[in-house]
């Protein structure tokens, strides 16, 4: 049994947002109908690269029972290269690595809100549902009678999960809201990148991932009081807030102090030395979170006077005197291999880790050991790799991939039978009449 096992999620969001929050609702057990518009989810178009070609594999696979196989081998060549798995091509089209990456374990139901018909379908959805996700423009849902006032007076324990670029209030609620463009607006860009180089955002869209998470945590919490008011409630989650509360600690020192952090590169304001330093082959993080550790570092590395040097025994020392230390701590960095210092700082109790790309993080024995790769059954690719969840070490209701991220329309025909009771008759008129699609 799954955590979220009998919870009912209609899920009206695209892109990443509230993708995200309702793929780990669906990992943890709820059921989640994905409702898409005829062309579907835009992020099914986001590519290349996009996964299209099937072989039946040999045997049945770990990954149909939506578990990890902890004992496979980690992918570390991109998919284009030959022989890494004969069922895989690069194509100009087909699923999206985007769209896979967000949707597993949902249904897909693909309905024409733009048709009263098609409203009347998610109205009645929503009356079964427990949760409702949208990120729709401020106000937009109302003019398909989808907002939340409409639903609640169906289903008055709705609890219904708004997610914007700026909520529903203030200046700025009527805006479109995209990840890179709040990075800009919450501070981060402007910390973000070398000290003397341009701003720079984060490359993965930062902001949109916390906001999935910030809201699932908010539907939980929505869960829990429903089970004492038996009432839902209209939950209000912006991208600005969530950017701008993930400053955290830079944002604390700002509304103290009132002066500006600086761009540092891959330093620390407030830790030194703390960061990604340069070996005479690649490069490794280091970080020393105490004083004792920096001694360590100093034996480690054979410059005892590194330490001997009063301005550099404290961390405030080190923060004030950092032009003068990193200079040379770099310059002694530089001498020896990577692989070495990765020993000598381990070795020593200094926290180290190489750089890694991303064929040598899922390389990585700790990813192995943990399940971040995981396989699941698709009905046209065959088996496919997907990132594992960091929910799945819960011990009794671990999260687990509940299927395959799901072809557009491939739900529609079990949905509208099985849950709202339509006959094949009625599901093939309004098929006919364009105002469902189903799963050629």
């Amino acid at each position: 049994m799954s955590a979220l096992d009998g919870l009912k999620v209609l899920d009206l969001s695209r892109i990443l947002a509230g993708p995200y929050c309702t793929q780990m609702l669906a990992d943890l057990g709820a059921e989640v109908w994905k409702i898409e518009p005829p062309k579907g989810d835009d992020t099914r178009t986001w590519g290349p690269p996009f996964l299209s070609g099937f072989q039946p594999p040999s045997s049945p696979l770990e990954g149909e029972r939506g578990r990890g196989d902890e004992g496979a081998s980690p992918m570390t060549e991109p998919y284009s290269q030959k022989g890494q798995n004969p069922r895989w091509t690069l194509a100009s089209e087909g699923e999206s690595a985007y769209y896979l990456s967000c949707n597993r374990g949902k249904k897909s139901v693909v309905v024409n809100l733009k048709d009263p018909r098609g409203q009347q379908i998610v109205q009645e959805l929503a009356k079964q549902a427990d949760v409702l996700v949208e990120n729709y423009k401020t106000g937009d849902l109302a003019r398909y009678g989808l907002d939340y006032a409409s639903l609640a007076r169906l289903n008055p324990g709705l609890i219904y999960l708004s997610i914007t670029g700026y909520g529903q209030t203030g200046p700025r609620a009527q805006e479109p809201g995209y990840d890179v463009a709040v990075q800009g607006l919450c501070g981060i860009m402007s910390v973000t990148g070398e000290p003397e180089g341009p701003p720079m955002r984060v490359p993965v869209a930062w902001i949109d991932l916390m906001t999935g998470m910030n809201g699932a945590v908010a539907v939980l919490a929505a869960l829990r009081e429903r089970s004492r008011s038996g009432l839902g409630q209209h939950l209000d989650l912006a991208l600005f807030d969530v950017g701008l509360a993930a400053m955290v600690n830079l944002a604390q020192s700002y509304l103290l102090t009132h002066q500006l952090p600086e761009r540092l590169g891959n330093a620390h304001p407030q830790i030194v030395p703390y960061g990604a330093f340069a070996a005479s082959d690649g490069w490794f993080m280091l970080t020393v979170g105490n004083d004792e550790q920096y001694r360590r570092v100093c034996e480690a590395t054979e410059h005892p006077e590194l330490w001997d040097d009063e301005r550099f025994q404290t961390n405030a020392g080190r923060v004030t005197y950092r032009a003068l230390l990193l200079p040379r701590l770099e310059a002694i960095l530089r001498t020896r291999p990577r692989r070495e210092w990765l020993e000598r700082f381990t070795q020593a109790g200094v926290p180290v880790t190489p750089v890694n790309n991303l064929a040598e993080a899922f390389a990585e024995p700790q990813a192995q050991a943990r399940g971040m790769r995981q396989e699941v059954a698709h009905p046209t690719l065959g088996a496919i790799p997907l990132i594992g969840s960091p929910l799945s070490h819960l011990s009794r209701t671990p999260a687990r991939a509940q299927g395959h991220p799901p072809l557009l329309g491939e739900h529609t025909r079990a949905v509208l039978a099985d849950v709202l009771g339509y006959t094949p008759e009625q599901i093939q008129h309004l098929v006919d009449a364009g105002v469902v699609k189903v799963a050629s």
